[in-house]
C-alpha cells in the first residue's frame, strides 16, 4: 500500500489522468463523497465521464438540504446516467435528539449545533467509509484559515484511511472555469452569493470581504466553522 502512494505522487497533477491512476492500479476500495458543491461537481464530472468503475460515489442527505440541492442532485444523475449511494442519519438518534432540543435546536449552542451535525453527518459518514481505504474529497486550501495547510494526501487518524484532496491548491477561479468549459450543472445558489453550502437553516448567502465560510453557522462567534468531517 505505501509503495502504491508513492508512485500515485510521482505520477500526475493531472486531475483526471490521477482519478484514473487511482481506479486502475490502487489496490483497495476508493470512495468519493459529495455534497454537490462545485468543487464536487468538478470530481464527479471527472469519475463519470470518465467511467472509473472502481471509485464509488456517495454523498449524505442530512433531511435538511435546499430545494436548489435536492435538485441538482436529481440533475446530477439524469446528465451523468448514474448512481449515486446515499446515506441517511440514523432515525431513533435523530428523532430522540429533535425531541429533546425542538426542530431547530442547532441554534441554541455550540454544542447543541455540533451534536446535531453528529448525528445527521458524520455518523452516517462512518458508515460510508466502512472497509474504504481512501477517501476522495472537494478540498481546497483556499476555503478556511483550517484547510490552508490540507495536502494533497494525508492520512486520516479519525477514520483509519488515506484521503486524497485532488482539488487542495485550486482557485475558486479554476474551478468555476472548468465547470463552464465542461458544461458541468452546479447549484444555482452559487450566483445568489452561497459560495459554501449546507443544510439550508446553517447556511447564508456571504457579503463582499467575508471569507468562504461566513455563512455557515452564521450565528456563530467562536466556533470553528467545522462539522466534525474533516479534522
Amino acid at each position: 500500500m505505501t509503495e502504491q502512494i508513492k508512485n500515485f505522487l510521482n505520477y500526475s497533477n493531472d486531475l483526471g489522468e490521477s482519478l484514473k491512476f487511482l481506479s486502475e492500479n490502487f489496490t483497495g476500495k476508493i470512495v468519493f463523497s459529495t455534497s454537490f458543491g462545485i468543487e464536487d461537481q468538478v470530481i464527479t464530472h471527472e469519475i463519470f465521464t470518465n467511467q472509473l468503475k472502481n471509485i464509488s460515489v456517495f454523498t449524505l442527505d442530512t433531511g435538511r438540504l435546499f430545494a436548489e440541492t435536492y435538485a441538482l442532485w436529481d440533475k446530477t444523475l439524469l446528465q451523468y446516467s448514474n448512481t449515486i449511494q446515499t446515506y441517511y442519519p440514523e432515525a431513533p438518534t435523530l428523532e430522540l435528539y429533535v425531541n429533546q432540543n425542538g426542530i431547530n435546536g442547532f441554534y441554541a449552542s455550540v454544542e447543541n449545533r455540533k451534536a446535531c451535525c453528529h448525528i445527521r453527518k458524520v455518523v452516517p459518514l462512518q458508515r460510508a467509509l466502512e472497509g474504504a481505504n481512501l477517501w476522495i474529497t472537494g478540498l481546497r486550501a483556499e476555503q478556511s484559515q483550517n484547510r490552508q495547510h490540507v495536502p494533497l494526501l494525508e492520512w486520516d487518524q479519525n477514520f483509519k484511511l488515506f484521503k486524497y484532496n485532488p482539488l487542495v491548491n485550486w482557485s475558486l477561479e479554476e474551478v468555476m472555469s472548468y465547470l463552464k468549459q465542461h458544461t458541468v450543472p452546479y447549484n444555482v445558489l452559487h450566483d445568489k452569493g452561497y459560495v459554501s453550502i449546507g443544510c439550508a437553516p446553517c447556511t447564508r448567502a456571504i457579503k463582499e470581504g467575508e471569507d468562504f465560510r461566513a455563512g455557515r453557522w452564521w450565528w456563530e462567534d467562536q466556533s470553528k466553522k467545522e462539522c466534525g468531517l474533516h479534522r
